[in-house]
């Protein structure tokens, strides 16, 4: 990864290290949620570390279910936030997504023991299968966001200081599981975006 010497990316690289399209970036600097925080002399879009942090704030608040132009007036009324708490609420998220796949796998694994076991598998557990599918890709509402983020907390304050031990135990394990390449970027993402 190259960046600029005073720490910023261009356009185009900002797009490679996130997977989204400079399209998307150009639109998203049309609406006034991400505007870069400076050009270069021939006009291309430079975004530096606190640009990546707010449009690590678009994408998870779109994550959420929020459409752009509310996505906009959250930003506007809250410039200051917790970006700790905002990833909490992510893995609030993720942990529901991870619950409900989990279902699906069940349910799928099911239907593949019926059709094993007969010609055709049921109706009903096709339709079933396809629920569990569109719960799965549906957006969480803020609603459910906000609820999983209570749930969440009310858990942790129940936890004793062994189970929270065995938490961070769990965290670290799932750390260690990742790539050497996938540990290496997030290094560099982090040093890079940890200069001033």
């Amino acid at each position: 990864m190259t960046h600029a010497t005073d720490g910023t990316m261009r356009i185009g690289e900002l797009a490679r290290e996130t997977g989204l399209s400079i399209r998307t970036l150009r639109y998203y600097d049309r609406l006034g949620l991400l505007t870069p925080s400076a050009r270069t002399e021939g006009g291309h879009r430079c975004y530096d570390a606190a640009d990546v942090r707010r449009l690590h704030r678009v994408l998870a608040l779109r994550g959420f279910g929020l459409p752009l132009a509310r996505i906009r007036a959250v930003l506007d009324a809250e410039p200051d936030h917790d970006p700790a708490e905002l990833i909490r609420r992510q893995l609030d998220v993720v942990e529901e997504r991870l619950r409900q796949t989990a279902e699906l796998r069940i349910r799928l694994l099911g239907v593949l023991g019926a059709l094993d076991a007969a010609a055709a598998g049921s109706t009903e557990a096709l339709l079933d299968v396809i629920e569990e599918m569109t719960a799965v890709e549906r957006p969480l509402t803020p609603e459910e966001v906000a609820g999983l983020g209570a749930a969440r907390r009310r858990w942790a304050e129940s936890l004793g200081e062994e189970e929270l031990r065995a938490l961070h135990h769990r965290r670290a394990e799932i750390f260690a599981t990742m790539g050497e390449d996938e540990r290496r970027r997030l290094t560099e993402r982090r040093r890079a975006f940890a200069r001033p």
